[in-house]
């Protein structure tokens, strides 16, 4: 059942975090299902402009049409994620998503104030939410590409203000995370002394945690010695995940993690399997071990277990 982002902002807010985890094929679309359906929470599924033209945007949203019907008992919005302009219109007019965000944070305040507020004013005629984002995460996803010397964190005032002057029903705020499997070197915490101060002046406004893939060393070592050369990194502590939950933040992205999971399996099996040529076969292990790893990062949202009082709280 597709709801409103606002719908599940309202029921989590302060209690869990919903997961946004990005899609760009089938595979990934029924593992997401099977693991929300196994750890009974609501989610969103993203779909980013570059995954709107991997294939067909309509190819991913009959996907996400069939698994709706497949699973009718999955809880979950859709949602367009780091969009720009052009891209949140494309996506409110086609009546498909429950919300869109609006990335202008490259651009100067007043500059990312305005597109924002032009997108807001056309999704809120539809009744579609909005995303923004102010601050910038360092690290690179798809055409987004931030050199850590140019990552600033949100500041709580600007924040404040944003809000007021746009509209936006939501905010992605740069707090310490950061895009992509190259992230931190060493131990990287959240800055929860930011987080405390915005919503200390937004109370009850919903914040979104962008860049918060934990990059798990298992994974990478098992990469590598398939053959991948992926350098050593961290991602996001995922204890902190439920903490920042409890003050407000309500959507956390996870995308990195799955990509990782997808080249592991994908290594390792024509690795061990090198005269084998039906991508079947590597698919079904993805999706087993896809469902697997969203059921657990749904416990650490805190978000497993929610989807019968969710129903109840929507009436359904």
């Amino acid at each position: 059942m597709i709801v409103t982002t606002a719908q599940l902002f309202q029921h989590a807010y302060g209690k869990y975090a919903v997961g946004a985890y990005n899609i760009n094929n089938a595979e990934q679309a029924m593992g997401l299902f099977r693991g929300c359906i196994q750890s009974q929470a609501p989610f969103i599924i993203q779909l980013s402009k570059g995954a709107r033209k991997y294939t067909d945007k309509k190819i991913l949203e009959a996907i996400i049409r069939a698994a709706e019907q497949i699973f009718p008992e999955a809880i979950f919005a859709v949602h367009l994620d780091h969009g720009d302009e052009a891209t949140c219109y494309d996506c409110i007019n086609s009546g498909f998503y429950s919300s869109v965000m609006i990335d202008a944070s490259h651009e100067p305040f007043d500059q990312n104030v305005a597109i924002t507020k032009r997108v807001v004013e056309a999704a809120h005629k539809r009744g579609i939410s909005v995303e923004a984002e102010l601050g910038q995460l360092g690290g690179v996803e798809e055409d987004i590409k931030v050199e850590d010397g140019h990552a600033t964190l949100t500041n709580p005032e600007e924040a404040r203000k944003f809000i007021q002057l746009t509209g936006c029903d939501s905010l992605a705020c740069a707090i310490g995370t950061s895009h992509g499997a190259f992230k931190f070197k060493g131990k990287q915490s959240l800055h929860f002394d930011v987080l405390k101060k915005i919503m200390a002046l937004v109370p009850g406004f919903p914040l979104v945690m962008h860049g918060s893939s934990s990059v798990p060393k298992e994974e990478v070592d098992r990469i590598n010695a398939a053959g991948g050369k992926i350098a050593g990194s961290m991602g996001v502590d995922v204890n902190e995940y439920l903490p920042a939950a409890k003050l407000g933040v309500t959507k956390i992205n996870i995308d990195t993690d799955g990509r990782l999971v997808w080249t592991r399996v994908h290594r390792e099996f024509f690795r061990d399997k090198p005269a084998e040529f039906d991508f079947r076969s590597p698919g079904k292990i993805f999706m087993e071990e896809y469902s697997k790893f969203i059921a657990s990062r749904n416990q650490l949202l805190g978000s497993a277990g929610q989807i019968p009082d969710l129903r109840k709280s929507l009436g359904k």
